[in-house]
Parts: C-alpha cells; structure tokens; sequence
C-alpha cells in the first residue's frame, strides 16, 4: 500500500511512541492508525496543559463548575472524565458517580443527593451520571414509576435555572454511539478480565431495550435543551475524537485567559 505522508508526518511515525505503537501491532502495522493516533496524544497533551490553565482560573476568581456526562452504557464517559482530570489538581475536583440511592434518600426531593454534591467556590464536579438518570434510565428500566418521572421532567429545567442564576457554570454532555457500537464494545468488555466489572445487569439488556432509550432520549433533548443549559452532543463512535471534543468545549465555554 501506497501512503502520502508530509515530511511533519514522517516525523513523528519515526518518534519512539510511534515506533512503539507500530511494533506492537505485528505483522499488520497500519501507518495511519499510528499515525492518527500519536497525533492525538499531542493535541491531548496541549489541551491538558490549557485545563491546568483553566482550573486555575476557576480557583483563583472562586468559580463553580458542574459537568454532567451522560450517553448510553460503554458511550466513553468514564474515559472521557479520566482524561479531563489526568493532569489538574485532585484537591480541586470531584468524580460523583452516585450509587443507587438508599431508603433514607428514596424518601428524599430526587434532586436532594444531588446538591450535595454540588462544586464549592474554586471547584469542578463531574458527574458520570447525573440525576438526568430520571430522565432515561430509571423509566426505562423501570427504576421509578411514571408519576416520579414527569415530577422530574416538570421540575428540572426550574432546578437547573436556579443553578445557572445562583453563577455555577452547567454543562451537559451527551456522548452519543450507534448500537452496533455499543455491541462491539460490550464484547470487548465480556472478553477483557480488567474490564469485566463494568458490566452491570442494567449494561446486560441495554441492546435488547436500544428503541426504548432512543425514546426517552430524545424526548430529555426536546424538553431540556434550554438556552441557560443546553446539551452538548458529541459524536462518540470514535473515542478519542469524543475526549478532544469534550475538553475544547470546556475551555471553550468557561472564560479563562487562553494560552497564557
């Protein structure tokens, strides 16, 4: 196979990461993919280096920042929030991903849990998962009954305007793959022993009830998708391509001085 490589190209697949990579794929080493693949590292690595800028900015002017990352099971979530916070500082940040609630918290407002978790002054939260699990995964597994769900739908743009007004910055991620996607990679995760624990008795009907989240999905983005908090969809078939997205829209939207 022929390959029409520039010179800065040449340059970096002769870079020890990229010899690297070549080598481990044997005797059906793709260029291309290595390629790809190396200049994405970099293009993370200076995006890395700009959050660092960024969450200074947030803990010197005492900024909140609240990111929601919501899609399908095996979407890239997780992996997503791992590279936003690979690099900035662990004091600063919080990962939530709540369990399911207890008896004291069913007895709770559903938004209650929530805003504990809320950032403080000079904080980010991701949240991998939110309470937008009302809006999709507990009506369609039927986590909670139908009167809970349209309380939820009728309450939580008045919720999340009262956050945006009260000055948290909101954002909210949806990472959007097709089904034959997620089916690849729940093989991938049923074959890999280190992965194996992210399978979950929900994960395990997820392609069987696909039409059903489709439903519910779209009926969250036509009810939610509001000027004060829109959602931010992203592409998440090709996992890197969704984490570069996820980061630049970050530092896109929270006002911090770039490149200094």
């Amino acid at each position: 196979m022929k390959y029409n490589f520039s010179d800065s190209d040449l340059k970096l697949l002769n870079s020890n990461k990229a010899i690297k990579l070549m080598l481990q794929q044997g005797d059906n080493i793709n260029p291309e993919k290595v390629l790809r693949y190396v200049k994405y590292e970099r293009t993370l690595e200076d995006l890395q280096v700009e959050l660092i800028k960024m969450q200074q900015w947030v803990i010197a002017n005492n900024q909140r920042v609240c990111l929601l990352f919501e899609g399908r099971d095996a979407a890239g979530k997780g992996g997503a929030i791992r590279r936003v916070t690979h690099h900035i500082n662990p004091r600063n940040y919080r990962v939530v991903a709540l369990p399911k609630p207890t008896e004291e918290e069913r007895g709770q407002w559903y938004f209650q849990r929530y805003i504990n978790q809320l950032p403080n002054p000079g904080e980010m939260v991701l949240f991998d998962r939110s309470w937008y699990n009302r809006a999709v995964v507990e009506p369609v597994n039927g986590f909670c009954t139908n009167e809970e769900y349209e309380r939820f739908m009728r309450e939580v743009n008045d919720f999340e305007n009262m956050l945006v007004n009260d000055g948290i910055i909101l954002m909210k991620f949806y990472f959007s793959i097709t089904k034959e996607e997620q089916q690849k990679r729940f093989l991938d995760i049923e074959h890999n022993p280190l992965k194996r624990w992210k399978m979950s008795p929900v994960d395990a009907q997820a392609q069987e009830l696909w039409d059903t989240y489709t439903e519910y999905k779209e009926r969250m983005f036509a009810h939610t998708n509001k000027p004060h908090s829109p959602w931010i969809i992203l592409r998440a078939n090709r996992k890197t391509t969704a984490r570069v997205s996820v980061i630049k829209h970050i530092l896109k939207t929270i006002p911090y001085k770039a490149g200094e």
